[in-house]
């Protein structure tokens, strides 16, 4: 395709330029680019398929960066940046060195504010406009959420707050009935009321057209009615909870009528009160396969645009995460599977199927999911809360508070730790072992192949008190020597025992750290492996088996302060080890979008990395 009218937007000006009648032409454009770009690189293709219209539609009538557009998430944001000085570079979104997939402030002007997390958008923006208030700006500033994010509690202390002050505010909530999985929860069910009934909008607005056509009498009846308590009121001025939150509702309006949508926006423009409006669009729209399956095209890696088929569908720790709880679950009607909005992404598909009275799908709202388990724990289930390691962050306080403290047994199956590659600083895993190792009586488990995998979720049921986290990597399963056996729960020793080298690691590393121990051995330096499964405490056997070794290397895919590296100094210290201890973490840094591979190497966590680390020490 030639992109004819998308290759001349440099600016959000040359939106406006266009000729009404070009803009359908445009729309089929962006829609053709987002399917070629992602379906090489990989990205979130359902969300940004589904607001084409309305990011268009947004740089006419908006002027973007004097007006703020704050996306939620941001992963709906690659229309924006190809209608802001970014299309020429649309091609390496995702991609090392090239542009991000979430919205950016270095990047451009035009991102207003960093994002990559739900529920954010309108507290963010609702700051955003009280500054431009003290500093005596009159710009607009638009908060784009969806539907799935205002099942997060963040969205609605926003909403609390903002709704009381700021006028030039506008919400605009993009209602595509879903997440990344099927919205749940009475939010959803009450959006789902509005958009089957949306006649006593249209009753309210045609009353007070006819009202204040009325001389003298209409503004004053109607200034009556919006005070009245009175039947009367609640027939004719039917409130949706935004409009009781201090907002005023326009909507629901068709997300991809374009004429019906410019009126709306320039609606809400005029609207001297802080406005909601409310967009029902199409996740996926533009592409049957996005369509049909939203949740799968929500975020994809490489597929064949032709027939919507993965280019690599290798089995992953998600789906065996998910087989093995299964298998649990046959056993034992104790165990019960928790999700916040991430059913497929965890793995948890067959389980919500097979056991839908032990499934739980509780929305973006990982600290209810953290109490609603302990809750669970409790009341004498085995809980288990499968999330991204990114996303637990967010139930940090209810960890602490809620589980750990009062010993509340409940299991934490961390998805995506480590490096997670192309979603960049927001999505990388490296800070939940830091977070966790903090903790008083949390055990942390971190198998490295999928039979420790297995192992580490049945001792964290069965063998462990409290609060249990088992956390395992992005993608398969990597290089296992033909030599190494069964994986065990607590720790493994791999490797000449008789070396005065020994390397240190857990989790994903251990298959670079092997590698690096045959890159090694072929240079005629032995070494030893000792590698760790449960992570928190560490075996105190362990330790002093590492005693007898002059040098000690530890290789952590994680931060260093809090690090388990930073423990197992301590520990040697302790029993006055007196040979070299070297460390190597992620350091003290944000990670940004690179490959796995890629960001490994520049931290030195691959095996040449280690290769390197040892040998220049000798």
């Amino acid at each position: 395709m030639s992109y004819e009218l998308l290759s001349k937007i440099h600016s959000p000006a040359d939106v406006k330029a266009l000729p009404d009648d070009q803009i359908p032409a445009l729309c089929e454009e962006i829609r053709e680019k987002l399917i070629d770009v992602v379906s090489v690189n990989g990205g979130h293709l359902s969300s940004n398929l589904g607001v084409v219209e309305l990011t268009v539609l947004l740089h006419r009538v908006f002027n973007c960066p004097e007006d703020s557009i704050i996306f939620d998430v941001g992963h709906q944001c690659y229309t924006h940046k190809m209608l802001t000085g970014r299309y020429d570079r649309i091609d390496t979104i995702r991609r090392e060195g090239g542009l991000s997939g979430f919205p950016k402030r270095k990047e451009s002007p035009c991102d207003a504010f960093n994002a990559g997390h739900a529920s954010t958008s309108i507290s963010a923006a609702f700051g955003i406009c009280k500054a431009k208030e003290l500093s005596g700006d009159n710009s607009y500033t638009i908060a784009v959420i969806g539907d799935g994010s205002l099942t997060g509690g963040l969205a609605y202390e926003g909403l609390n707050n903002a709704g009381r002050y700021n006028k030039n505010f506008i919400i605009i909530l993009n209602d595509n009935k879903m997440s990344i999985s099927k919205n749940v929860g009475a939010m959803a069910r009450y959006l789902s009321s509005m958009r089957m009934q949306p006649w006593y909008l249209r009753l309210k607005s045609r009353t007070e057209r006819v009202l204040m056509k009325i001389p003298l009498l209409g503004k004053p009846i109607g200034n009556i009615l919006k005070r009245s308590k009175s039947r009367v009121k609640h027939v004719l001025y039917r409130h949706t909870i935004f409009e009781k939150l201090g907002l005023s509702y326009y909507g629901p309006v068709d997300g991809h009528n374009i004429e019906e949508l410019t009126n709306a926006l320039n609606t809400v423009r005029r609207s001297k009160d802080p406005a909601l409006l409310h967009v029902v669009t199409v996740k996926g729209k533009g592409y049957k396969f996005a369509e049909k399956d939203a949740s799968t095209f929500h975020g994809i890696g490489s597929f064949n645009v032709d027939t919507g088929e993965p280019i690599s569908s290798k089995q992953n720790f998600s789906d065996i995460f998910g087989e093995e709880l299964c298998r649990l679950a046959e056993k034992d009607k104790r165990v019960c599977a928790i999700t916040a909005a991430m059913r497929t992404g965890t793995g948890l598909v067959d389980f919500s199927k097979i056991y839908k009275d032990r499934f739980f799908d509780v929305g973006i709202a990982e600290e209810h999911a953290i109490t609603y388990a302990s809750g669970m724990a409790v009341g004498g289930m085995l809980p288990v809360f499968a999330v991204y390691s990114s996303f637990l962050q967010r139930g940090y306080d209810q960890i602490i508070h809620d589980a750990a403290m009062q010993w509340a047994h409940v299991v934490i199956g961390v998805d995506r730790a480590g490096i997670v590659g192309e979603d960049g600083e927001t999505h990388q895993g490296v800070f939940d072992v830091a977070m966790l190792n903090a903790i008083p009586g949390v055990s942390i488990l971190s198998p490295c192949y999928y039979d420790g995998l297995r192992a580490s979720l049945s001792t964290a049921l069965y063998d462990i008190e409290g609060v249990v986290a088992v956390r395992y990597p992005r993608g398969s399963e990597g290089y296992r020597p033909e030599d190494y056996e069964t994986e065990s729960v607590n720790y493994d020793i791999y490797g000449d025992q008789n070396a005065d080298t020994l390397i240190v690691t857990y989790g994903r590393l251990f298959c670079e750290a092997v590698k690096a121990a045959e890159q090694l051995g072929a240079a005629g330096k032995n070494v030893c492996i000792l590698k760790f499964c449960r992570i928190k405490p560490l075996d105190p056997a362990a330790i002093d088996f590492a005693l007898k070794f002059k040098s000690v290397y530890f290789f952590e895919e994680g931060m260093r302060s809090g690090s388990i590296s930073e423990t197992m100094r301590r520990m040697l210290d302790e029993r006055s080890y007196t040979g070299k201890y070297r460390e190597r973490t992620v350091g003290e840094k944000y990670i940004h979008h690179a490959s796995i591979a890629s960001a490994l190497s520049h931290l030195g966590l691959d095996a040449e990395g280690m290769v390197r680390m040892i040998t220049e020490d000798d």
